[in-house]
């Protein structure tokens, strides 16, 4: 097993990584608490130890669960099921749950307690640290949220094995991300150092920035138009998941870079190691052959870091950097030029 602590100041928290660390709830819930509000999805097959009463809260699978009327139903729920501050909401799942789950715990009496047990690979590498949790808009991704940090995560690594190919995929999306971010190499570790790695990376950015004002925003790496991307619902009428959206935000905002002159030309170095990677984790860097570009820019413009103008997480001399206020023309540009998907044939789109 491994342990990772996010030392934030008077509340520091574990992250247990390793196979069959959910049965190690017990160990990591606030003292004196009664009773788990359970919030888990009917697709997920994992059950956790009878050492508390639990009341259980599935809530839709998928993306549509990440809205503001699930989680006032959540709560509500909550209200009727008897939960106090006394109690804990356990997020058992992948991202869409640590989201739903930690906003509800934010919002419900103001504020109880809540540790995630991460089921799929996006969560454990990234969704479930740090505290963020956020529902959509019609308008844009993930724009109504709170900051509210676990009690613990627990990262169990023995529900990867049952993930479908696509879920793993995704997860993908976000080790990429990492590998820019300083988690060094990951294509030697094993998948239980992979996710120590990049949690300890994030744990990092967590503590120097819990709100998101400076550094923490680098790891919005790629996310621009991932986002962009997840709200439109493209893929050749199938949505993108998360981490594969974030894949080819990855390429467009190195492409980006270079257009901007920030690196090397666009066939360079650094354009060419993005696309190593990506490849390498099995990820295509193509925008969805349906990509309405107009569309995107606009999306991209409602961007939660967006204070002045579009603004992306971009390379440069001095690595990443938040950088605002890039001329919609330019993206546009960088994005009319970007590879895409072929068109489908018969009606049918690409396999994801």
């Amino acid at each position: 097993m491994w342990r990772v602590d996010v030392d934030l100041p008077g509340r520091p928290y574990p992250v247990l990584v390793g196979p069959g660390v959910r049965k190690r709830l017990g160990e990591v819930l606030p003292p004196g608490v009664r009773r788990l509000a359970l919030v888990t999805q009917a697709s997920v097959p994992w059950t956790l130890p009878d050492e508390l009463p639990v009341a259980r809260f599935e809530i839709p699978d998928g993306e549509v669960a990440k809205s503001l009327a699930v989680v006032g139903e959540l709560c509500g729920r909550f209200a009727r099921a008897g939960i106090t501050r006394r109690d804990a909401v356990v997020g058992l799942g992948g991202g869409v749950v640590t989201d739903v789950a930690g906003l509800a715990a934010a919002l419900y009496h103001r504020g109880i307690p809540v540790v995630h047990v991460a089921t799929t690979l996006l969560a454990q590498v990234d969704a479930a640290i740090g505290g963020k949790c956020g529902v959509n808009l019609p308008e844009g991704k993930n724009l109504v949220g709170a900051f509210w940090q676990p009690a613990a995560v627990l990262c169990d690594t023995e529900t990867l094995r049952t993930l479908p190919a696509a879920e793993l995929r995704s997860g993908r999306g976000e080790l990429a991300k990492y590998a820019f971010l300083g988690v060094g190499d990951l294509e030697t570790r094993s998948i239980e150092e992979q996710v120590a790695a990049c949690v300890a990376v994030k744990a990092s950015f967590v503590v120097a920035d819990e709100r998101e004002g400076g550094r923490r925003a680098l790891l919005n790496y790629g996310h621009t138009l991932a986002h962009a991307l997840e709200a439109e619902g493209l893929a050749d009428g199938r949505p993108l998941r998360h981490g594969e959206a974030v894949g080819v935000g990855l390429a467009f905002a190195a492409r980006l870079a270079a257009h901007l002159g920030r690196i090397d030309g666009e066939d360079g170095d650094v354009v060419a190691a993005h696309l190593r990677v990506l490849h390498a984790l099995g990820l295509s860097e193509r925008l969805p052959a349906g990509a309405d570009c107009a569309r995107l820019v606009s999306l991209m413009a409602r961007d939660k870091k967006a204070t002045d103008g579009l603004t992306f997480v971009l390379d440069g001399p001095a690595g990443l950097e938040v950088v605002p206020g890039v001329p919609a023309e330019v993206v546009t540009e960088v994005l009319a030029s970007h590879p895409r998907e072929p068109a489908p044939r018969n009606g049918d789109g690409p396999e994801r």
